[in-house]
C-alpha cells in the first residue's frame, strides 16, 4: 500500500533514471506504458520499507532453531514492556532457501493519528524509524519550544534537508512516520555544550511496526538486508581459503564470509576510511570471528608491483586470493526506505570510474580458477549490467557463472548482454512485484521480491 510520496529526487536525476528504465532494449521487449509503469512503481516503492525484517543468524555459534527460539523470547520481553496486557506473539520464520536467515513480518502502514506537537528528524533518521528504530538525539532537528521528557509527540521526517537545527517548528516538505514519547527535554538537546546521546524519542505508535533490535542478541542476530546475505552465499567461501573483501565497512558481509568458512582460513578486509575500520573490528569481535584481518587501505592500490613482496598486509602480490568480493561503492539508489536523495546527476554518475579501477585490482589479485563477485545496492545500468559488459570485454579471462541461491530477477536489458548472460545475473527489482507485495502473500514469497534494489554478478577467472 502506498502512503508516502514517491522518493524526492532532483529533476535531472529523475529524467536520467527514466531514460535508464525506458531504454531502447527495454522498449523493444515491453511497450512504453508497461516500462513507464515499472519506473513509476520503482519511485514509489523506494520510499516505503520492505514488508519484513531480515535477520542473519550466527549459525557458526548456535543452530538456527536455537537462535530463532532465543530471539522470540527476547522480542516477547521487549513487547511486554511496551504494549498492554494483550496477547504478545512474535512471528519468526526461517527462509526456505537460505539456511542462516530468519524473517519477521512488518505491520504497516498502521492507522496512527498525527498529533499537533511535532518533532522533526533528518531523512536518514526517519528511514531508520520506519525499520523499527527509536529516534536517537543526534537525529532530532526541531522540537516544540517547551518539550519535556514524557511528552507525547509526532515524529516527522524532513524530506529535503531544509529544517534549521534547533527550530521550534518547520513548514517545509515533511512526512509523518509515527508517534512517540520524548525521553529528554528540549533544552538538553539544543542548549548544551556537550552533544546529548541516547534515545531522544521512544517510538510507541510507529507507522510501520517492527521490532527494535537495539541490544537484542547482538552476537546471534545480525540485521542485514536479504540481498546482502545472498551475496555471501553466492561467493561460496570454503574453509581454508584466503578471501579478500575490498570495500568491507561496516563488516556485515566480511563477518558472513568468515562464518560461512567456519572461521577457518583468512578473510582480508580493506576499507580506506579509518573510522569505519573500527566497526569491522567490533563486528568481528562481537561474532567471535578470528580469521578476519582488517587494514585501512585504498583497494584501488592493493596490487603490489613487487611480486616477491612478503609483507602480511597490503599491497598484495598478484593472484593472492582464492575469492574476491567487490561490493562496490555506488550511488545507493536501491536503498529502502529512502524518501529523499539530494544528490546531483554528476554525483550519481561519479561511481563508474572508481568501480572500474577496483575491478582492475580485483582481477589482478584473484588467482586463476578463483571467483570474483561484484555487487551494488543501486538500480542504474551504468553501475550494474554495463559494468558486467565492460568487464567481459576488458578481461577475457573472466566468464559469468550461475549463482546459488538465485532468488532475484535476471539482469536488466539495455547493456547489450545476451539473454543467457542476463539470466546469470541477479538483480533484485522490488518494482516488479510492488502491486503483489501486500501482506496477503506468504512471508517467504514476499521476502524474495520485496527487497532493496540490489545487483550481483559472479565471475570465474580462467
Amino acid at each position: 500500500m502506498s502512503i508516502f510520496p514517491r522518493i524526492s529526487l532532483k529533476p535531472e536525476v529523475t529524467d536520467y533514471l527514466k531514460s535508464v528504465f525506458l531504454n531502447k532494449e527495454v522498449l523493444a521487449a515491453v511497450d512504453h506504458q508497461e516500462a513507464n509503469c515499472r519506473f513509476q512503481k520503482l519511485l514509489t516503492c523506494l520510499s516505503h520499507p520492505p514488508s519484513y525484517t531480515c535477520v542473519r543468524a550466527s549459525t557458526h555459534l548456535a543452530p538456527l532453531e536455537e537462535i530463532r527460539h532465543k530471539l522470540g523470547e527476547e522480542l516477547k520481553k521487549q513487547q511486554m514492556c511496551t504494549s498492554s496486557a494483550e496477547e504478545v506473539s512474535v512471528q519468526i520464520l526461517p527462509h526456505p532457501r537460505i539456511p542462516d536467515v530468519l524473517l519477521l513480518p512488518v505491520d504497516g502502514p498502521r492507522p496512527v493519528k498525527q498529533l499537533s506537537s511535532e518533532v522533526m528528524v533528518g531523512a536518514q533518521c526517519g528511514s531508520a524509524v520506519l525499520r523499527g528504530a527509536h529516534v536517537f538525539v543526534p537525529g532530532i532537528l526541531a522540537s516544540p519550544k517547551y518539550m519535556k521528557a514524557g511528552d507525547v509527540v509526532s515524529v516527522l521526517s524532513d524530506l529535503e534537508g531544509r529544517c534549521t537545527r534547533g527550530a521550534t517548528s518547520f513548514q517545509g516538505k515533511k512526512v509523518f512516520v509515527g508517534n512517540g514519547v520524548a525521553q529528554i527535554d528540549r533544552s538538553s538537546i539544543f542548549c548544551t555544550d556537550e552533544p546529548a546521546k541516547g534515545i531522544g524519542v521512544r517510538m510507541v505508535e510507529p507507522l510501520y511496526q517492527s521490532p527494535s533490535f537495539d541490544g537484542v542478541l547482538p552476537n546471534l542476530a545480525f540485521l542485514q538486508n536479504l540481498p546482502s546475505v545472498v551475496v555471501g552465499h553466492v561467493l561460496g567461501p570454503r574453509p581454508g581459503e584466503r578471501i579478500l573483501d575490498m570495500c568491507a565497512a561496516p563488516g556485515g558481509k566480511t563477518c558472513h564470509i568468515a562464518a560461512l568458512m567456519r572461521d577457518q582460513g583468512e578473510v582480508v578486509a580493506l576499507d580506506r576510511i579509518r573510522n569505519k575500520i573500527d566497526r569491522i573490528h567490533q563486528n568481528a569481535q562481537m561474532l567471535h570471528l578470528r580469521s578476519i584481518k582488517v587494514y585501512c587501505f585504498n583497494s584501488t592500490q592493493a596490487v603490489s608491483s613487487d611480486p616477491a613482496q612478503e609483507a602480511e598486509g597490503p599491497p598484495f602480490p598478484p593472484e593472492s586470493f582464492d575469492r574476491v568480493l567487490l561490493d562496490a561503492p555506488c550511488s545507493g539508489l536501491g536503498q529502502r526506505p529512502s524518501m529523499s536523495c539530494t544528490w546531483s546527476l554528476k554525483e550519481i554518475c561519479s561511481y563508474q570510474p572508481l568501480q572500474r579501477k577496483l575491478f582492475h585490482a580485483a582481477v589482478q589479485l584473484l588467482r586463476k580458477g578463483g571467483v570474483l563477485v561484484y555487487s551494488t545496492c543501486t538500480v542504474t545500468l551504468a553501475e550494474n549490467e554495463e559494468q558486467v559488459a565492460w568487464a567481459l570485454q576488458t578481461f577475457p579471462c573472466l566468464t559469468l557463472q550461475p549463482q546459488e541461491p538465485h532468488i532475484g530477477a535476471e539482469g536488466m536489458l539495455g547493456a547489450g548482454l545476451s539473454p543467457e548472460q542476463l539470466r546469470l545475473l541477479q538483480r533484485f527489482s522490488p518494482e516488479l512485484s510492488w502491486d503483489q507485495a501486500g501482506t496477503a502473500a506468504p512471508l517467504p514469497c514476499r521476502a524474495d521480491r520485496d527487497t532493496i534494489g540490489f545487483f550481483i554478478a559472479k565471475f570465474l577467472k580462467n
